[in-house]
């Protein structure tokens, strides 16, 4: 009967789908293997849908699977967004409130939030870090923040909740002497491999192997994003900036919005969620500050 589905079933689906195996599942759990495989069976049965094609050597997502594999992430979802709430509502206040927030995040909105903080929680101190690409993430998993504003990275790891906040609008940008800022029409994708492209580097491990963005095989990469400014801005390359940023220096002439192949006209929206762990949800302080960036951000 569907009344009887757990969520300790959907949990194990979702790690086992994660995961790519039932072993892999089971040790992300702290659980046999067969316990996972039995939990995954009697889930199934209880659907009445094959959820894995164990024919192979590991199982893969039916295409019915697939489709209710993201039902039980918005489930769990649901269901640790309400633990966190009730976190907020009968646990004490912090001692302190860490949060880390992504290089993009309109730092003038956090500055009006904090405004507000200051007068709720007086004697709750704020720590703001703001980071990066995975380094806006690693002080979240390793307890130095109690939550991060993200949207740098497309794929966060276990363990860690996500509400969606706002978007953020980004653009590709070149200083006024560019050679690209004299190109007329379109710019295809082979021009700006021409070009050296400014990127942020991630100074964390969570994006080691990956790219974002990167368009150029020519790179030079900044770890800081008022340094990757004064670079487009002095002509040095081109590169992506979050509009809010750059939109004076576009008015005034210094920089010149790129017209990119396969990018759509005014850039592209890059969506920034607040992030906490799982096991470890934000208290009073935390939860209404995610709250009332909410209501900023809508």
């Amino acid at each position: 009967m569907l009344d009887g589905v757990s969520l300790d079933q959907l949990r194990t689906f979702v790690a086992a789908a994660d995961e790519g195996s039932f072993s892999a599942a089971a040790r992300r759990l702290k659980r046999t293997q067969s316990a996972v495989s039995e939990t995954i069976a009697n889930l199934e049965a209880q659907l009445a849908v094959t959820l894995f094609d164990r024919s192979a050597r590991y199982p893969r997502l039916t295409t019915q699977g697939g489709v209710l594999l993201a039902d039980a992430r918005s489930v769990v979802g649901a269901v640790d967004s309400m633990k966190a709430r009730a976190k907020g509502i009968s646990g004490g206040l912090e001692s302190e409130l860490a949060a880390v927030i992504d290089v993009f995040f309109p730092i003038a909105t956090i500055a009006d939030v904090a405004h507000q903080f200051r007068a709720e929680f007086p004697a709750t101190p704020l720590r703001v870090y703001v980071e990066a690409l995975g380094a806006a993430v690693q002080p979240v998993i390793d307890g130095r923040a109690s939550f991060g504003l993200v949207g740098s990275l497309p794929t966060l790891p276990t363990g860690l909740v996500a509400e969606r906040l706002t978007s953020v609008e980004f653009v590709m940008v070149a200083a006024s002497t560019h050679p690209l800022a004299q190109h007329s029409g379109l710019i295809p994708r082979e021009e700006l491999a021409r070009h050296v492209q400014l990127v942020l580097t991630d100074r964390s491990d969570l994006s080691t192997g990956r790219e974002f963005g990167v368009m150029s095989p020519s790179t030079w990469r900044l770890a800081d994003l008022f340094a990757k400014h004064a670079f487009l801005v002095s002509g040095l390359g081109w590169g992506g900036m979050p509009l809010h940023t750059v939109a004076k220096d576009i008015a005034e002439g210094r920089l010149i919005e790129l017209s990119i192949e396969d990018i759509p006209p005014g850039g592209l929206k890059l969506p920034m969620s607040a992030i906490y762990r799982v096991d470890d949800p934000p208290g009073p302080a935390g939860r209404w500050m995610i709250d009332r960036l909410k209501d900023c951000s809508g």
